[in-house]
């Protein structure tokens, strides 16, 4: 059974008015327990719209979103529990940011979920080595921090409410590559450590080749592919007409294959490309 499951999903903003608008439709997806899965597709594809359903902060035109089994609806005075059990981190997440401290900041989940002070120092002391913010920045104010340093100590909120389903829409937009790496890492071994389930949403396709197991292409409000990484980055064409692109890397080595060099079309990390080319160098079978 998938922890996370939509059944039939469709919402419409601007319902009754001239600007309607369907922004997902019919949107039929599971998620297993414990995955890692990243969320692509064009500005407008329906990706934010999708995630923000997952813990209740829309609710659906029609159809259901089910977590563990149950829909997460059917008592709409309970959505505030979906909400500790499913995390949300918005894009630029550091805009969440509003208490005296970081560490204030940091345990307002855990202290709407009504946990001891001793309970809560623990997670706060865990979600922060966790995100890699070092806890001498725990009584500095929010904003006395660096971008990077904000978009940790926001990360670092929702794992303290230790959500079994934990959703990052776009969390490193904005930083430069070392601060993407280093988020997406620590995000990695987090997850691989406590079994979290983790969806990703991303435009860069670089991110979610290092990050995800399966891919969910969303094109046009609807599910135009769900399928493995490989699988996923193997479909160039279908992707380009969507407006999307496969990793930079993995262009370059359908670019080496179509000329003739032995080499593997799907690679789509700069750890598999090197292990690749390691292999051509050495006089093994690339590609095979």
């Amino acid at each position: 059974m998938g922890v996370l499951e939509t059944k039939n999903l469709s919402y419409v903003y601007g319902a009754g008015t001239p600007f309607r608008m369907d922004a997902i439709t019919d949107i039929n997806i599971k998620i297993e327990k414990g995955e890692r899965v990243g969320i692509i597709g064009h500005t407008g594809s329906g990706k934010s719209t999708l995630v923000q359903h997952f813990n209740g902060l829309l609710k659906p035109e029609s159809g259901k979103v089910l977590l563990d089994g149950r829909d997460i609806w059917e008592n709409p005075k309970q959505i505030r529990k979906i909400r500790f059990k499913v995390g949300l981190v918005f894009q630029y997440p550091e805009h969440q940011l509003f208490d005296e401290t970081v560490y204030k900041d940091i345990a307002f989940g855990p202290k709407n979920m009504g946990l001891s002070e001793a309970e809560i120092r623990e997670r706060v002391g865990e979600a922060v080595e966790i995100v890699g913010l070092s806890k001498k920045l725990l009584e500095k104010s929010p904003f006395d921090l660096s971008g990077g340093e904000k978009r940790r100590a926001a990360i670092a909120g929702v794992i303290a409410m230790k959500p079994s389903v934990l959703v990052l829409d776009e969390p490193t937009a904005g930083l430069d590559p070392k601060g993407r790496d280093s988020i997406l890492y620590n995000l990695k071994r987090y997850q691989e450590q406590a079994g979290t389930t983790m969806l990703l949403v991303s435009h860069s396709m670089e991110d979610v080749a290092k990050f995800a197991k399966r891919v969910l292409v969303m094109n046009k409000g609807r599910v135009a592919m769900f399928d493995t990484v490989p699988k996923i980055f193997q479909c160039a064409d279908e992707l380009s007409g969507m407006g999307l692109n496969i990793p930079q890397i993995t262009q370059v080595f359908i670019g080496l294959k179509k000329r003739g060099v032995p080499v593997k079309a799907n690679v789509y990390t700069l750890e598999q490309a090197a292990k690749e080319l390691a292999s051509l160098k050495g006089g093994g079978t690339p590609g095979a």
